[in-house]
């Protein structure tokens, strides 16, 4: 099966330093461009994360300090990437969870200005999960009835992503729509204004937040009623992604 495709789609994986998206960083990022003719370009690019990568992701990933230690930084790359990535959909696996929150924190980190929520984003991981409850080497197995080599490596997990979205749309003709957009929708978990969740929106489309002593009160009314509320976020361990929802509400209140 060939995706019906109005964009391009770009399915992507990425192996990190660690699993805390506000501070960890990329070391490996695997992109598969597909156009709407089916012609595919790949890119695997390692990362200088210019922090530690801890002993856990190494283990998964197999990456080191020393493999890495002479490559470009994100910010060397993120431009011709973001460029790369335009007009483009997103595709991954977890991706709506981890990896496009990390990369849009790479982005800003390096101050380019990608936005992500301007994208159809489809995460293959909530499909698999929605139809049959499985991880993406099972996925794999079960939809393309292959075993998955090289598991965890960025440009192998992406391509089999690929994989898994075809012949899921192949499985599930009466459940799937080749459509972009529909699998957009039925792969959005929750209703986040930031990534990292913090900020939610409500039953009425109002922000409100989602943590801590005024969770489920409207971002507005808690900046009006409790100005130094912002400062203290702004000032926290809070994803820069999230400080720039908080910002964006802000200047728009009246």
């Amino acid at each position: 099966m060939q995706l019906n495709l109005k964009n391009p789609i770009v399915f992507f994986d990425i192996e990190s330093t660690g699993l805390n998206v506000a501070y960890d960083r990329i070391v490996e990022i695997s992109a598969v461009k597909v156009m709407p003719d089916g012609t595919t370009e790949t890119k695997t690019r390692r990362i200088n994360p210019t922090i530690p990568i801890s002993k856990e992701a190494q283990a998964i990933h197999g990456i080191s300090q020393d493999d890495v230690k002479d490559c470009p930084t994100f910010k060397e790359i993120a431009k011709s990437f973001a460029n790369w990535l335009s007009g483009c959909d997103i595709a991954g696996y977890n991706s709506t969870k981890f990896d496009i929150p990390l990369l849009s924190e790479e982005f800003l980190r390096a101050g380019v200005d990608f936005d992500f929520r301007k994208r159809h984003l489809v995460d293959v991981q909530v499909i698999f999960h929605k139809m049959e409850q499985r991880t993406l080497s099972a996925a794999y197995k079960f939809y393309c009835h292959k075993d998955l080599e090289n598991a965890h490596s960025a440009e192998s997990d992406t391509m089999a992503t690929y994989e898994v979205l075809m012949a899921q749309l192949d499985k599930y003709p009466d459940g799937l729509r080749n459509d972009i957009q529909f699998l957009s929708d039925f792969s959005t978990k929750s209703r986040f204004a930031d990534y990292a969740g913090r900020i939610v929106y409500n039953d009425n489309d109002v922000p409100v937040f989602n943590f801590g002593k005024h969770k489920g009160k409207p971002v507005e009314d808690v900046l009006r009623n409790e100005p130094s509320y912002y400062s203290w976020m702004m000032n926290g361990d809070f994803t820069l992604d999230t400080k720039k929802v908080l910002t964006e509400i802000k200047l728009k209140m009246r």
